[in-house]
């Protein structure tokens, strides 16, 4: 959805070979004039495939220049990410800028985080504070009545283009918005997880979109909007969450906002897991043991999380922290914990913060197993069998979490 891993592909079809040999023209162009040519030429190649739902083209050139040409690659991500979240809409002879927008809810509990339909009074709360803090003031919004989980938001560039065409149209037109939202993919219930309100903001062309690109005196600071969000959105989120905690984000557009939602929530999962363990078993953090191992195919994809009581190799829980974008392991390096700014440090820095003490790190990769019967992450123990986590039989009855 929001980030881009390599995955393996067969032979490239035609379209992703002109995909890529446009985005490594632009990456070797050497002046601005020649960049806007090469754009135009990736830019065209591009939309052409979104509206021909080719999202197989896209991610076979993505996957191609990470592995030739990461400048390659970054042109081709952000044009792609460009054309799924943004258009220009021509309606009654005026020009409409259109941009689609995530709201994300950084939200933890030790129940479970709500998602699914939205009333009309928090819609409708939402939009007039977006007017109010967030939009510029001839911008026009439409809105998902919809709190998304993780698992229900567009997973590609072709189905992102699509519900922005949708809310493109509603915004312009004050019309009704056309989702099929009855069929949405059941939320996994974990312990701490992103919320998203997603709509599409639509100002006229060359204008401003958002209150922070506006003339003074409706001119707001980012930082200024984010505060006033935060304050004005608190009493709608905490009807709509009850018994979370949680953080509100800026509105921003659509794929900046997923990504910065998927990398604030790891740590967070972490923290919410050693909380709810220390909840249910009545134990200190210094009375648990993590034991930490990358998953992937042919490199480290993720990392998993387990937890067991100390001394104990029974898993009674597990998280998973997900790599994104280019965050690569080394499979030589993957329970390396010298290397700053690495994910298998921020990993082990998160835990020992935690209170845990006793943490375990193999160096060899695991597959990505998950299992068969419940479709949940397989976790491995300390001797490194995979295995599947599950809390004692005396546990105070909850429903099964898991990350």
């Amino acid at each position: 959805m929001s980030s881009y891993r390599p995955k393996n592909s067969s032979r490239m079809s035609p379209e992703a070979e002109r995909l890529v040999s446009d985005a490594l023209s632009l990456a070797a162009s050497g002046s601005r004039v020649e960049d806007i040519f090469w754009e135009s030429k990736l830019m065209d190649r591009l939309l052409r495939l979104l509206h021909a739902q080719n999202q197989n083209a896209i991610e076979s050139a993505l996957d191609q220049t990470l592995k030739i040409n990461p400048i390659a690659f970054d042109s081709l991500a952000e044009n792609a990410e460009t054309l799924a979240e943004s258009l220009t809409l021509e309606q009654d002879g005026k020009s409409w800028d259109v941009v689609l927008i995530a709201i994300p809810i950084i939200a933890r509990t030790r129940y479970s985080i709500p998602s699914g339909k939205l009333s009309s009074e928090s819609i409708a709360a939402t939009g007039n504070l977006l007017h109010d803090q967030i939009v510029a003031q001839d911008a026009l919004i439409a809105l998902v009545p919809w709190l998304y989980s993780i698992d229900q938001m567009p997973h590609s560039h072709c189905q992102t283009r699509l519900l922005l065409e949708k809310l493109a149209s509603a915004a312009v037109n004050a019309g009704e918005i056309k989702l099929e939202l009855r069929d949405m993919p059941e939320t996994i219930p974990v312990l701490a997880d992103p919320r998203y309100i997603v709509g599409a903001v639509a100002a006229p062309s060359g204008g401003p979109i958002f209150r922070w690109q506006e003339d003074i005196p409706r001119r707001q600071e980012r930082s200024v909007c984010l505060q006033n969000w935060q304050t004005g959105m608190q009493d709608t989120i905490a009807a709509i969450m009850p018994g979370c905690e949680f953080e509100l984000s800026l509105p921003e557009a659509y794929f900046t906002n997923c990504r910065e939602a998927d990398r604030k929530i790891r740590p967070l999962s972490i923290l919410a897991a050693v909380n709810y363990l220390e909840s249910m078993l009545s134990v200190e953090p210094a009375g648990l043991s993590c034991i930490i191992a990358g998953f992937g195919e042919e490199q480290c994809d993720e990392y998993r999380i387990s937890f067991a009581l100390k001394g104990s190799k029974e898993i009674l829980y597990g998280v998973v922290w997900p790599l994104y974008d280019r965050e690569t392991v080394a499979n030589d390096s993957i329970n390396d914990i010298s290397i700053e700014d690495s994910p298998i440090r921020e990993i082990y820095d998160t835990i020992k913060n935690s209170g845990v003490e006793d943490q375990f790190r193999h160096a060899e990769l695991f597959s990505l197993e998950v299992c068969e019967d419940c479709g949940v992450p397989m976790f491995v123990d300390r001797a490194g069998e995979i295995v599947h986590a599950e809390m004692p039989d005396d546990t105070p009855s909850q429903q099964p979490l898991f990350h």
